[in-house]
C-alpha cells in the first residue's frame, strides 16, 4: 500500500518575501507574479495540512494518514496530535521580523498545545555578506533587552553571525531570531506556528496599536529564553558508500540530512521511523518493489515508515534533504563516531543526548 506521498503545499505571501523560490530555486506550481514568502511542503497544522496528489491514497490529507495510520505512516509505535515534521522553503528578500517561538512548556502552560516549535535553518543561497540574527547578547538584563526591542535596536540584543549557503542553524524554541535580507532557506521544525513578534507591524505589514505592541513585548518577554546561542554550523560528513551525508543538525524533535548522489543510492526499509525528502538539485527517481516516482527540483515527499526499501536514482547531480526524528544512537551518535567525529563535534549539532553512549 505505502509508496511516496508527494503532497500539496501551502503558500504564505509576507512582506518579507518576494520571488526566490521561484527563480533561486526554481520551484513549480506557484503564481506567475506576486510575493511568495514561504511554501510549506510537507504539513499537517490546522487548515495547511497537505492532500496527497499521486497514487491510490491521493486526496487523502495528510493528517487523516496521521490519524487512521500512525504506525504505518510515521513509525512503529508513535502516536501524536498531528504530523511531527513542517518542512518548507522560506524567501527572506527583506529581513524577517524579531520574533521567538514558543518552546514545549511554554506551548503546554500558556495554549494547551502538546508542542512549541523548535526550528532549523538550512541556507540554500545568500548574498556574500549574509547574516542571521540569533540568540541573546549574554550578561543583558530583562529590563535592558525589552527597552532595545521596543527602540528597534536589534543588534543591541542579538548577536550576528554570518552565514554561507549548506550551513543549518539549529534554533529552540523561545530563542529571539531573524535573517536576512537576500536569504532563502529550508527550514524543518515542529508542527506548531506559535509566536510573539517585537515588531512594530505584524507579517502582513498591518500596524500594531501602540497596546498592542506593548503586550506584543510583554508576551515574547515571558517566553524568551537566554541560555542558549546557536550557531551557524557546516555539518559534519559521513559516507555510506560513494554517497557523501552531511549532517546538518540533530535534536530530540528532527534531524537533517544532505544526501549529494550522483550515483543510485540504497535506502533501507526503517519500519521505525518515516523521512521528508526534498530534491534541491537534478530530477531524482524513487524507485522501490512497486513502482517508480520522480521527485523534481524543488519537491518534497513523504517516505512512510512502512514502505519498504527504496533505490534514489539521480538523473545527474542531485542534492537531498532527508528530515527525520531520530534514534540518536542509531542514527546519529554512532555513525559519526565511526566516521571519526568527536563528541564535541556531535554536540555543535543541536541538542544530541551524549551522555552514556
Amino acid at each position: 500500500m505505502w509508496y511516496p506521498l508527494k503532497m500539496t503545499f501551502h503558500t504564505r505571501h509576507y512582506t518579507f518575501g518576494e520571488r526566490l523560490i521561484v527563480d533561486r530555486l526554481g520551484k513549480r506550481g506557484l503564481p506567475a507574479e506576486g510575493r511568495v514568502a514561504e511554501t510549506w511542503e510537507i504539513s499537517d497544522y490546522g487548515e495547511t495540512s497537505g492532500v496527497v496528489r499521486n497514487g491510490d491514497l491521493a486526496g487523502r490529507t495528510l493528517h487523516d494518514l496521521v490519524v487512521e495510520y500512525p504506525d504505518d505512516l510515521v513509525g512503529q509505535g508513535w502516536r501524536g496530535a498531528a504530523f511531527p515534521l513542517l518542512a518548507k522553503f522560506l524567501d527572506a528578500s527583506h529581513l524577517l521580523p524579531i520574533h521567538l517561538h514558543a518552546d514545549d512548556e511554554t506551548a503546554a502552560r500558556k495554549y494547551g498545545q502538546p508542542n512549541g516549535k523548535t526550528e532549523a535553518w538550512h541556507i540554500l543561497d545568500c548574498a556574500d555578506d549574509a547574516s542571521v540574527l540569533v540568540g541573546v547578547r549574554p550578561g543583558l538584563d530583562r529590563a535592558t533587552i525589552r527597552r532595545a526591542l521596543a527602540e528597534e535596536r536589534w543588534d543591541d540584543v542579538l548577536l550576528r553571525h554570518p552565514v554561507r549557503p549548506g550551513e543549518t542553524v539549529y534554533v529552540p524554541g523561545g530563542v529571539l531570531h531573524t535573517f536576512g535580507p537576500d536569504t532563502v532557506i529550508f527550514e524543518i521544525q515542529q508542527t506548531s506556528d506559535l509566536g510573539q513578534t517585537a515588531m512594530r507591524a505584524d507579517n502582513d505589514g498591518q500596524p500594531f496599536t501602540p497596546e498592542q505592541r506593548e503586550r506584543n513585548l510583554s508576551e515574547l518577554m515571558d517566553e524568551l529564553r537566554v541560555d542558549s546561542l546557536p550557531k551557524p554550523v557546516h555539518g559534519l560528513t559521513r559516507y555510506v558508500g560513494p554517497v557523501r551525508i552531511v549532517v546538518g543538525c540533530a535534536g530530540p524533535h528532527f534531524a537533517l540530512e544532505r544526501w549529494n548522489l550522483a550515483v543510485p543510492f540504497d535506502v533501507p526499509a526503517r519500519p521505525d521511523r518515516c523521512l521528508t525528502l526534498t530534491n534541491l538539485g537534478d530530477p531524482v527517481a524513487i524507485a522501490w518493489d512497486g513502482g517508480v516516482e520522480l521527485l523534481g527540483r524543488a519537491e518534497s515527499c513523504v517516505i512512510p515508515a512502512a514502505m519498504p526499501a527504496f533505490r534514489l536514482v539521480p538523473d545527474g547531480k542531485a542534492v537531498i534533504l532527508a528530515c527525520f526524528v531520530p534514534d540518536f544512537p542509531r542514527d546519529i551518535i554512532d555513525p559519526l563516531r565511526a566516521a571519526g567525529h568527536t563528541d564535541a563535534e556531535i554536540a555543535t549539532l543541536g541538542d544530541v543526548p551524549l551522555g552514556g553512549h
